[in-house]
């Protein structure tokens, strides 16, 4: 009994940090919750590089309709990769949960969520069974390495011109005010 008593804490460190490693809900608990005491802000400076053109660069939604971010030009595009099994994806998802909510209506900014695994169907169940209402796209076409390498998840904002104003790559707190104020600047911008 003695043991148990010494070892009490050492076993609930180890279960806990058991359950953040195997469990990706557990995992995207934890980061989100870091999310809310301040860490993972995106930073909202513009990237050095610059993609040639965004024609061709095609996303396929749950219904069939293709959208060539080329045919956007003059609105605000909010682009996001992500992917089920992936825990900061999901610890990031109430945030830009929040913030497409802030712009669902608004004709000038669109939001396309690529679940970088392509699998459509999973992906809406996901999003149904959470409650979320982001749209959901999957990949059609080559994206240019300027954009996503791969790593997940993966965000990056176009202008009104088709410009590339931001990338980030992990976990960000997309309701921080600062992407709001920025989205809105993008949208007033000529």
């Amino acid at each position: 009994m003695k043991f148990i008593q010494k070892n009490i804490f050492n076993a609930l460190l180890i279960i806990i940090l058991l359950l953040i490693v195997l469990v990706p809900d557990t995992k995207a608990f934890f980061i989100k919750g870091l999310m809310e005491i301040g860490f993972y802000k995106p930073n909202v400076e513009i990237p050095k590089e610059n993609v040639d053109g965004l024609k061709g660069i095609r996303f396929k939604d749950v219904n069939g309709n293709l959208v060539d971010l080329g045919d956007l030009k003059g609105k605000v595009i909010f682009l996001n990769f992500w992917a089920i099994w992936c825990p900061p994806c999901r610890a990031e998802m109430p945030s830009i949960n929040k913030l497409y909510d802030q712009f669902k209506n608004d004709k000038d900014i669109i939001f396309i969520f690529a679940d970088a695994d392509g699998e459509l169907t999973k992906s809406s169940r996901f999003m149904a069974d959470r409650k979320y209402t982001l749209p959901v796209y999957k990949v059609e076409s080559n994206i240019p390495e300027q954009l996503f390498t791969g790593a997940l998840p993966t965000t990056v904002i176009f202008d009104k011109q088709g410009r590339l104003s931001f990338k980030h790559e992990g976990v960000a707190n997309y309701a921080d005010q600062k992407i709001v104020d920025f989205l809105t600047q993008l949208k007033s911008a000529n």
